[in-house]
């Protein structure tokens, strides 16, 4: 459990605190991060975890790669555990990898990263190619089984949800999935959820983009699937929404103390959402995203007022 003096010390690494109001400090003082089990196996996960799109990516291939590390080990080290990666997030599951190696904390992470070498177009995708693919993510992060790997938008499924097959039934993989962040392949994605014998799926949903929540999400909760959430902050687009306003006063009786945890605490609310994976380059965002995890979550009236609020505001 993050520990009131632990987010201090973390802060003060990353480079500057958050605004260190009381309550956002009682978030990490409130118990134990919140846990939802992977429908195919029972295990537990954190409700937060770190995405590696983004900043995360810009980061990852600059010169200033090394500042991931606090990051990295922020999270890892305060209860931390599913880091979701891609090959095609540049140079983030290669930077990420390595940090994770030097630190000895393999066996501490849930690494989810994904699979995608299909043609432009849709296009059919070289079964040796997407091999090597795979084989340089087992090589990045050198662990054995890698924890899950996912079709990454819906890349010729046929050719590539085989080989993750094959390798999942070899022991190499633990659990496998699909992903889409297009409301348009919405369709295609809940065809795979019902074809496919998947762990996962990796979607789209945030407060202001609810579509997965009406198809996606139940379909998910009656298969018996897990889920990652991508950009639940709707990429920058909710910042914009809420700049200059202040968060509710009312957000603090669920443990929201900043809009970070108002927007994840929202998402994670949903009983079919497994982890929520903001993608950040800061380890103070991180710990504000990671706070999120801690005491309530809103009920369906309350998340109803959040929707209303969020709705009022003008569009981004």
């Amino acid at each position: 459990m993050l520990t009131r003096r632990e987010y201090l010390k973390y802060t003060a690494l990353a480079g500057g605190a958050l605004a260190l109001r009381p309550g956002l400090l009682n978030a990490f003082d409130s118990g134990e991060l919140i846990h939802r089990a992977i429908p195919s196996s029972g295990e537990k996960l954190p409700i937060v975890g770190l995405g590696s799109s983004a900043t995360f990516s810009s980061l990852a291939r600059s010169e200033d790669a090394a500042l991931l590390q606090d990051v990295m080990s922020a999270f890892l080290d305060n209860g931390g555990t599913v880091f979701d990666t891609a090959p095609s997030y540049g140079a983030s599951e290669e930077v990420a990898g390595r940090i994770v190696q030097e630190l000895d904390l393999r066996q501490k992470i849930f690494w989810a990263t994904k699979l995608n070498v299909a043609g432009r177009g849709g296009g059919l995708a070289d079964p040796a190619e997407a091999r090597v693919q795979v084989e340089a993510s087992f090589r990045y992060i050198d662990k054995e089984p890698i924890d899950l790997i996912q079709v990454h938008n819906l890349a010729d499924i046929p050719t590539q949800m085989g080989i993750l097959k094959e390798l999942k039934e070899e022991g190499r993989i633990r659990y496998i999935g699909v992903t889409s962040t297009r409301s348009s392949r919405y369709p295609d994605l809940a065809k795979v959820m019902r074809d496919e014998p998947i762990d996962f799926i990796g979607v789209d949903y945030a407060i202001d983009n609810r579509e997965s929540a009406e198809m996606i999400l139940p379909l998910a909760e009656e298969k018996g699937i897990a889920t990652l959430i991508y950009v639940p902050f709707g990429r920058r687009r909710l910042w914009t929404r809420v700049k200059g306003q202040a968060v509710p006063e009312w957000a603090q009786e669920f443990g929201a103390y900043s809009w970070a945890q108002f927007f994840i605490k929202y998402v994670a609310a949903n009983p079919a959402v497994t982890c929520v994976t903001p993608a950040t380059s800061k380890a103070k965002n991180m710990l504000d995203n990671l706070g999120a995890a801690y005491g309530e979550l809103p009920d369906a009236a309350t998340r109803r007022r959040m929707e209303q609020l969020v709705d009022a505001l003008p569009s981004a």
